[in-house]
């Protein structure tokens, strides 16, 4: 309780960002409005937990084989398994209650390293459970953990749910495993329509979830999170990690969901010869905002930083992506590289894409690279002369700019999950635009 009342008394005495914040450029914050939310309710007394719901099970499977699976709804924590595979000894999944403060102070958590805003405090203010994945020493686990978030608008309600959950990923020396994170709809299976994760209706709904990644000296973690939230969703993500002396980290991320998405992802190489890999697909169409921001910062020699992030809009869609990569004094032979592709597949959707550099040691290498534009017209001119309808040709265009990308998930399950999401959306876009012109 005392972390809650803490982060209340912050929140209060802070105000919610804007606009004229470079952080906070293009991504329409002057229009939010808290009062459209009420937190949503605590957990429930003692720490049962029940099975696992069908939905979440059906979501799961979807990715392929687990070494576990942890279901929260609205941030609280609602299911936890693990596989027979995994020993006990190698993995802990633990769900203590926030009112015990199971957790270090506010100060220690590494998600703070660059600064909060309200929305942060919000989050500790109102977070109902904290998931702890912690993997020992040298083990080494086949298959990820999967941490399935299930939101609930409140259809009662004239105001929108909000939620908070929370994830912490802890590797300990030469360990090696993987997490997939996915937050969507709470639907029941007799409400899912095809193409799961999908919400039949546009309720509104606040999500502010925060993902903290620690990899210890030697560790080897692989992380996905997948966003599929419904249309009147917003979501304001922060994926934070920390990655040791010749540890390794590779992160992907795919938005398809939210009415306005945003995903601020830090990322800390703190030890010598640290290696990040972050990826990240996104796909908006009607009026959806898709936000990345990214902080490749190196501390330490020799580490290595890669990014790629590509995305597609269309109809009234936007995306906006800012990125730094910063050197420090001190990180003396790093490798930097930020690369961003957009696709803008209708006149009416547009992208943003603001890449930076802040480089204060020599002998380092660091690139980067963005390009906003519509599918190559000599692509769609090849497919068209054979034969192919132009709504169909964009489609296979589309299609094959994310393969590419998702043939580098790390996970073979994520990549075809991210595929087969991508195919869903466009074939529905395909038929809108066929009864559009009929």
């Amino acid at each position: 309780m005392r972390r809650r009342a803490e982060a209340w008394q912050r929140f209060a005495a802070s105000s919610i960002p804007t606009e004229a914040e470079e952080v906070w450029r293009y991504s329409g914050v002057d229009a939010f409005d808290l009062d459209d939310f009420t937190p949503a309710a605590p957990p429930p007394a003692g720490d049962g937990f029940g099975p696992v719901p069908a939905v979440a099970r059906r979501l799961a499977d979807s990715l392929g084989p687990r070494a576990g699976l942890v279901v929260t709804r609205n941030g609280v924590i609602e299911a936890v398994e693990t596989s027979p595979s995994a020993s006990s000894e190698a993995l802990s999944v633990t769900s203590p209650r926030v009112s015990s403060d199971p957790l270090p102070a506010p100060e220690a958590l590494g998600v703070l390293a660059h600064g909060r805003d309200a929305f942060g405090e919000l989050h500790d203010a109102f977070m109902a459970d904290v998931v702890l994945v912690n993997v020992a020493r040298k083990a080494v686990l086949r298959d990820p953990v999967v941490v399935v978030h299930l939101i609930d608008p409140d259809r009662s309600s004239k105001r929108g749910v909000a939620a908070f959950p929370r994830l912490l990923v802890e590797l300990g020396e030469s360990a090696e495993a993987g997490v997939i994170e996915l937050t969507a709809p709470g639907v029941t299976d007799a409400e899912l329509p095809a193409g799961e994760g999908s919400d039949p209706s546009p309720l509104a709904a606040l999500v502010v979830p925060v993902t903290e990644l620690r990899v210890s000296d030697d560790a080897r973690l692989r992380y996905a999170n997948l966003q599929v939230l419904g249309q009147g969703t917003t979501s304001i993500a922060v994926q934070a990690s920390c990655v040791g002396r010749d540890a390794t980290l590779q992160s992907f991320t795919a938005g398809l969901g939210g009415r306005y998405a945003r995903v601020r992802t830090d990322s800390d190489l703190l030890g010598q010869a640290g290696r990040t890999s972050l990826l990240a697909a996104y796909l908006g169409t009607g009026r959806q905002v898709h936000d990345f921001r990214t902080l490749q910062d190196h501390h330490a020699p020799r580490t290595e930083s890669q990014l790629l992030f590509e995305g597609a809009v269309a109809d009234t869609a936007r995306s906006v992506y800012s990125g730094l990569i910063r050197i420090r004094k001190g990180a003396r032979g790093s490798n930097a590289f930020q690369t961003n592709h957009n696709l803008v597949l209708s006149e009416g959707a547009h992208a943003d894409s603001v890449p930076n550099l802040e480089i204060d040691e020599n002998d380092v290498k660091c690139s980067h690279a963005s390009s906003v534009g519509p599918i190559d017209e000599e692509q769609r001119y090849y497919l068209e002369t054979r034969g192919i309808d132009p709504e169909v040709a964009e489609r296979l265009i589309v299609l094959g700019f994310f393969s590419d990308l998702a043939g580098r998930a790390p996970f073979p399950g994520v990549g075809r999950w991210v595929e087969d999401a991508v195919r869903r959306r466009m074939a529905g876009r395909l038929s809108a635009l066929g009864r559009a012109d009929g």
